[in-house]
């Protein structure tokens, strides 16, 4: 069986690991230059983004397009109004 979950799942882990490593390494806090670790982090990330974007599909927001609508029940302001005079439930 080729191409399971669990080989995304240890190639996910090993370039995490590597990605650590390379933190480890070369953070400024450790004595790493800090514009070379930053530049690095910039293309780290655009090559991350890049991959991301490329596996997963554009996602359909038509459904956020909808007409935003209120409704007003009677019933529920006067529950409310009676629930918001009730003293605290408070042991």
């Amino acid at each position: 069986m080729t191409g399971g979950a669990g080989e995304h799942d240890d190639e996910a882990r090993a370039a995490r690991a590597a990605f650590r490593a390379y933190v480890r390494a070369n953070h400024p806090d450790v004595g790493g230059d800090p514009d070379e670790f930053a530049e690095w982090l910039a293309t780290s990330r655009a090559a991350r983004d890049a991959a991301r974007n490329a596996a997963e599909p554009e996602e359909d927001d038509s459904r956020y397009d909808a007409p935003i609508s209120f409704v007003t029940s009677p019933k529920f302001t006067a529950r409310w109004r009676r629930r918001k005079k009730r003293p605290p439930r408070v042991d």
